[in-house]
C-alpha cells in the first residue's frame, strides 16, 4: 500500500434567470426518484468555454442554461465536472446554491492560461444539506504532483485530480470521491496518470468507500481500465448494464451515427463496500441543443 508520504514525495432555479420559460420541457426527461439511502453521482464533461465554439452556435453562452438545467433535472447529490474554466465554475456556484464546489480554486501555472490549452479543472460539487466536507485536495497527474500545471510523460497539457472526503450527515458514513480527466493524445500519459491515481487511492484501507470519476479518454477495453479493474475498482455502468460496449459518450455535437466507431470514455468507478443500483448515459437535449460535446453519465450507489 502506498502511504501518503510516499505519494507526496513522488509527487437553485431562481439563480438561472428568466430563460426558464423559453425551454422546450418535452425534450428534457426528469430523472426517476431514488431511495433516500441512495447517492446519485453525475459525471459531466461540460466542454470548455471557447470563443470558436460560440461562432458555431455551441459556445458556453449558448449552452450554459441548457447544461445547468439538464444536470438539475437529474437531481445529483454529487456532481463531478471536467473541462471547467473560471466563468463556468462561477456559473455553477450561482446555479447550485445548495452545493459546495471544491477543486477549482488553486494555482494557475499553465504556460497557456487562456483558451483551449488553458488549465480546465475538475471540480466536485456536493449537497451541503446532505454532506459535510471532512477534507479534500487537488494533485497534478505528473511526476511532481504537488506542482500546479506540471506535465510529464508527453501529456498534451497539464492534467489534475480533485478529491473530497465527505461524511453523510444523517448516517455518519464517510467516503471519498476522486474526479479527473486523463490525457487525450498519449497512451503512455494515460497509463502513467492512471497509475498515479491508483497509487494515491491505495493508501486508504480496502474497506473505505471510494469513487473515481472522470473522462478517461479511452474505452473500457483499454489497458488503463484493465489496471483500474485489477486494483479492485468496479465500473458502475458495467455493473448494472453488463460489459457490452454502449457506444459513444464524446459525441462532439454530432450524431451517434457520425461517431459510430467511438466508445464510452466517461466513467464512474467504485471501490470498497459500495454497490451500484442504477447507471445510465444521459442523452438529454433542450430544443435540439446538447448541453455539451459529451453525454453525461450517472450512477445511483449504496454505501
Amino acid at each position: 500500500m502506498t502511504s501518503r508520504r510516499t505519494f507526496l514525495k513522488g509527487a437553485s432555479l431562481a439563480a438561472l434567470g428568466p430563460w426558464l420559460s423559453q425551454l422546450s420541457w418535452a425534450s428534457v426527461p426528469v430523472a426517476e426518484k431514488k431511495s433516500s439511502n441512495t447517492h446519485r453521482v453525475l459525471c459531466c464533461n461540460i466542454r470548455v468555454a471557447l470563443p470558436e465554439d460560440e461562432a458555431k452556435g455551441v459556445g458556453w453562452p449558448q449552452r450554459r442554461d441548457i447544461c445547468l438545467q439538464v444536470i438539475k433535472n437529474h437531481k445529483p447529490d454529487i456532481l463531478c465536472l471536467q473541462e471547467v474554466l473560471k466563468v463556468q465554475s462561477d456559473d455553477f456556484r450561482k446555479a447550485f446554491s445548495g452545493y459546495q464546489l471544491f477543486g477549482f480554486d488553486g494555482p494557475e501555472m499553465d504556460a497557456n492560461p487562456t483558451g483551449y490549452h488553458g488549465i480546465a479543472k475538475n471540480p466536485i460539487l456536493f449537497s451541503t444539506a446532505r454532506y459535510e466536507l471532512i477534507t479534500g485536495g487537488t494533485f497534478w497527474l505528473s511526476e511532481t504532483p504537488l506542482l500546479g500545471g506540471s506535465l510529464s510523460w508527453n501529456t498534451a497539457r497539464a492534467r489534475n485530480a480533485s478529491w473530497v472526503r465527505l461524511r453523510e450527515k444523517k448516517t455518519g458514513k464517510e467516503f471519498r470521491v476522486v474526479n479527473t480527466h486523463l490525457d487525450h493524445k498519449a497512451q503512455e500519459a494515460r497509463e502513467k496518470q492512471t497509475k498515479l491515481l491508483l497509487e494515491e487511492a491505495a493508501q486508504y484501507p480496502a474497506n473505505f468507500p471510494q469513487l473515481l470519476t472522470g473522462d478517461f479518454n479511452a474505452g473500457a477495453n483499454n489497458a488503463l481500465h484493465t489496471a483500474i479493474r485489477e486494483a479492485n475498482w468496479k465500473d458502475s455502468y458495467a455493473e448494472i448494464n453488463g460489459p457490452t460496449e454502449p457506444g459513444v459518450t464524446a459525441h462532439g455535437f454530432q450524431s451517434e451515427e457520425a461517431k459510430k466507431n467511438s466508445k464510452k470514455i466517461d466513467f464512474i468507478y467504485t471501490k470498497g463496500p459500495v454497490k451500484a443500483l442504477a447507471s445510465t448515459i444521459i442523452k438529454d437535449k433542450i430544443k435540439g441543443q446538447f448541453p455539451s460535446d459529451h453525454y453525461f453519465v450517472s450512477a445511483d450507489i449504496l454505501l
